[in-house]
């Protein structure tokens, strides 16, 4: 005799489980963080092996000559990251010296025009400790790439298995299925949608990657015409944050505008916040909206909490990779419409 759980015991287990999956990921994040990197690689790389195997490329040459453009990729960003890195941490602790010095004037020059600004909101606004959030990031970022040989590794199995995965998952969401004509139905439905899902993964990423590629490049470009320090690195930083929508580049902006102040003046530095906002406005409200297509976005809401979830869970490198894991979550939800609603709600108004 099956014993039946009431709706509200059956949460209490469904939540019980939850928090102890969580707390497994967050235990286990040294390695979720490599493995769930070197499936993001993957998975934005297999539509250029997939062309070149429909253009006549055997998969061997193909699996190659992908993985030859990966470590090329990841050798130059580890060479320039590593030298910008090394040296912004090596002068970061000046430049928050400097900074809390302006932030300090600026203080001063409010209370003696009447503007009394508390001990409280002085800490909250310390725009030093905004450089250090940033320069923790890139120090996770970092440290990642010291496992630089078992991602790589990673993605070349993930590559392999990539098509025979894609058949598996869609022949599992199939189901076993059944002889009658209803059953056979069901089974063709859950196929579409896992194709459906698959696909719609696919392009986001790979669309996703290529404008956030040209978001680093335009930033690192203007910031190096206009004379800032480390345009690489923000470059870099610039590419990383517009994963995250709407308050990504918000989070690049900041260290840069700040460093451009101590640096090279208040005008210079307007500039260069005058180039991350036509960046984002080109990017955000013209580009990704033509080539990604609409419902592919997260409200602002869910946007901020995943990332301070996965922030939580799996370090500075979660809050990279927040987004994309959410949207998987979204995508998978929008693929059935028995939990299209639920991805509904995680869409933008």
């Amino acid at each position: 005799m099956t014993k039946s759980f009431s709706p509200a015991s059956r949460t209490l287990i469904v939540s019980a489980a939850l928090v102890i999956v969580i707390a497994g990921m967050k235990y286990a994040s040294p390695l979720l963080v490599p493995f769930l990197l070197s499936v993001f690689i993957a998975v934005i790389s297999f539509p250029l092996m997939s062309n070149l195997q429909q253009k006549g490329l055997p998969k061997g040459l193909a699996l190659t000559f992908v993985m030859l453009l990966v470590v090329t990729i990841g050798f130059l960003l580890t060479v320039l990251i590593g030298s910008s890195l090394t040296d912004f941490s090596q002068t970061l602790p000046l430049y928050q010296q400097k900074i809390s010095a302006e932030w300090g004037g600026a203080i001063q020059w409010l209370n003696n025009h009447g503007v009394s600004v508390t001990d409280s909101i002085k800490q909250m606004a310390d725009p030093a400790a905004a450089v250090g959030l940033v320069s923790s990031i890139l120090k996770g970022f970092g440290n990642v790439l010291t496992d630089s040989f078992l991602i790589i590794l990673t993605v070349v199995f993930i590559l392999i298995e990539t098509a025979g995965l894609t058949q598996k998952f869609i022949s599992l969401n199939g189901g076993a299925g059944t002889d009658n004509g209803a059953g056979a139905g069901a089974e063709q439905n859950e196929t579409m949608f896992a194709r459906v899902f698959v696909e719609k993964l696919r392009n986001y990423m790979s669309m996703k990657t290529i404008i956030s590629i040209l978001t680093g490049v335009i930033i690192a470009t203007a910031l190096w015409l206009i004379g800032v320090d480390y345009p690489v690195l923000w470059g870099v930083l610039a590419f990383m944050l517009n994963f995250v929508p709407n308050i990504g580049s918000i989070i690049a902006a900041v260290p840069a505008v700040l460093l451009t102040i101590v640096q090279l003046g208040f005008p210079s530095a307007l500039l260069v916040a005058a180039v991350y906002l036509s960046v984002n406005i080109l990017i955000g409200s013209i580009i990704e909206p033509k080539y990604m297509g609409e419902g592919l976005g997260l409200s602002t809401l869910v946007v901020f909490v995943s990332l301070v979830f996965w922030g939580w869970v799996l370090g500075p490198v979660g809050m990279l990779l927040s987004v994309p894991l959410t949207i998987t979550v979204k995508l998978a939800l929008d693929s059935k419409p028995e939990t299209e609603w639920l991805g509904h709600l995680l869409g933008p108004v």
